[in-house]
């Protein structure tokens, strides 16, 4: 069996910065991209930031400049530093990832809130 595990969410004031971060566990061969969405109440979920295995990265047109997303392969996980947050960046940001012959995983989500 495959997990998604985030952590890292929380309170942060507009301006302010927050990583997130999502380790894959279970009988994994190799995973293929790895990313971020995010949901915010009354909004359809939405791409925040895609990485693959290369390490080839897309971004939101809203988080371009302020979000980092990268990867550690040997560690199966992925981070998103967010840098100065707004509080339209408040959602709940939910990893995902594809794995090889499994196909699409996605985590529980994590609360991101940011405070005006």
């Amino acid at each position: 069996q495959v997990q998604l595990v985030e952590s890292g969410g929380g309170l942060v004031q507009a301006g302010g910065s927050l990583t997130v971060s999502c380790a894959a566990s279970g009988r994994i061969f190799s995973i293929n991209d790895m990313g971020w969405y995010r949901q915010a109440p009354g909004k359809q979920r939405e791409l925040v930031a895609l990485i693959t295995s290369g390490g080839t990265k897309q971004y939101a047109d809203s988080v371009k400049g302020r979000f980092t997303i990268s990867r550690d392969n040997a560690k199966n996980t992925v981070y998103l530093q967010m840098n100065s947050l707004k509080p339209e960046d408040t959602a709940v940001y939910v990893c995902y990832a594809y794995f090889y012959g499994l196909g699409d995983y996605w985590g529980q989500g994590t609360q991101v809130a940011v405070s005006s």
